[in-house]
């Protein structure tokens, strides 16, 4: 791969993941102090990226993997969501707003895969060349969070007030548009697979890889990611609202610390993997999410704020430590045969199923906890996850039997 399709594909990976975090991180915040949304509003507006995970699986699997060129159909698709990203912006009421983002994610998770296909494609070493492609995405989150915070200060308490935040969907307006026409640009990569060969909506969902559940271990992971992610489904939707309602400065910024740890921690991950194994590495993971929610339950923005920045620096452990580590453990129980579609599983599994019912669980909860001046208790909000998150951990530590497995980079 010549360094011209590296920029190229840097570039590419850089404004994918730029336009993600450029809103999905305030989005909370955005429609609760200016669309006046409910909880469980919020938690349904969220949700959308699963309808949009799980709408993405028949689109790329039945339709863009044999019709169409990638790079071609990446650019339409975010030239459609860079209008409805300036419809976002421009609406001022949550009925308004939720069939544009349901819109918008629908079109949006489909080229999270697009863009790992157009990678893989131009690669002759995969397994040494995709993470100095992926890097630039988590280089792209951590900017957008900078820019909102550190640049034009739109998530400061004055300017939430003023309604500066839908300034987040112009400015992804902006780079969905740049990103939309740059596709057009990048390596040619025509669909590979065959058009007279049948697919069923078992392999494209990974429901061929069923027969795995009938291994009791796997069938404890599995139940036990479903579960995780309803712990995780807070973080997205209150942590941003969370930290700008108590008051820190430049939330979103610093929000960003996580996505470095979470480059730091992928490459420490080997390490602990192969010293611990499989079944500690999932538990630390999801320690995790235990730690950093009673952090978030106890700490504040006075001489405990060091709570806070740590919470959510653990986002690192938290999510490499057992999302990351599990995809390897799917990786290593499937066969030959049934990799994709295991993977194609556990996605299904997580950020389908089981973040939409975390998603709908923290509105439900934030919406108890809200006190009569619209503020919250997010010490009673934050307790919930923590003590959800232990429970899984628990019941995953007792049934789930330690495996020797073989680590190698996904």
């Amino acid at each position: 791969m010549n360094n011209g399709t590296k920029f190229q594909l840097s570039f590419m990976m850089f404004l994918e993941f730029f336009i993600w975090g450029g809103w999905f991180v305030t989005l909370g915040t955005f429609l609760g102090q200016n669309l006046a949304a409910t909880d469980p509003q919020i938690g349904r507006a969220f949700a959308t990226q699963s309808w949009g995970a799980i709408i993405a699986a028949f689109f790329i699997g039945m339709i863009a993997d044999r019709f169409f060129n990638a790079e071609k159909l990446l650019g339409i698709l975010h030239l459609l969501g860079a209008g409805l990203m300036y419809m976002m912006a421009n609406t001022d009421s949550f009925s308004g707003f939720y069939p544009l983002v349901l819109a918008y994610m629908i079109l949006y998770m489909p080229t999270l895969a697009l863009v790992n296909s157009i990678s893989f494609r131009q690669m002759t070493d995969p397994a040494k060349e995709f993470s100095y492609i992926r890097v630039w995405g988590t280089i792209g989150w951590i900017a957008a969070g900078l820019i909102i915070s550190y640049v034009f200060s739109w998530d400061s308490a004055e300017n939430i007030a003023s309604g500066m935040l839908k300034n987040t969907f112009l400015m992804v307006a902006i780079a969905s548009f740049v990103l939309g026409v740059f596709s057009f640009t990048l390596p040619k990569t025509p669909p590979i697979a065959n058009k007279e060969e049948s697919v069923s909506i078992s392999k494209v969902l990974g429901l061929e890889a069923l027969g795995l559940l009938k291994d009791r271990n796997f069938l404890v992971f599995t139940l036990s990611s479903v579960l995780i992610c309803i712990p995780l489904a807070f973080y997205y939707a209150q942590a941003n609202p969370f930290l700008s309602e108590i008051g820190m400065e430049n939330p979103t910024g610093k929000m960003t610390i996580g996505q470095a740890s979470e480059v730091i921690f992928m490459l420490l991950l080997p390490f602990f993997f192969k010293r611990f194994g499989i079944k500690m590495t999932l538990v630390v993971g999801m320690l995790a999410w235990v730690l950093r929610y009673l952090l978030f339950a106890y700490g504040d923005v006075g001489q405990t704020s060091f709570m806070l920045i740590v919470g959510i620096a653990l986002h690192g452990i938290c999510y490499d430590f057992f999302f990351v580590s599990g995809q390897i453990y799917t990786d290593s129980k499937a066969g030959e045969d049934y990799k994709s579609s295991a993977q194609g599983l556990i996605t299904l599994a997580t950020y389908g199923l089981g973040m939409l019912i975390g998603f709908e669980v923290s509105g439900m909860i934030g919406e108890h906890y809200t006190l009569a001046d619209k503020s919250h208790n997010w010490q009673s909000i934050w307790t919930f996850p923590a003590i959800f998150a232990a429970g899984v951990m628990v019941v995953f530590f007792l049934l789930f039997k330690n495996e020797n497995i073989e680590y190698r980079d996904m």
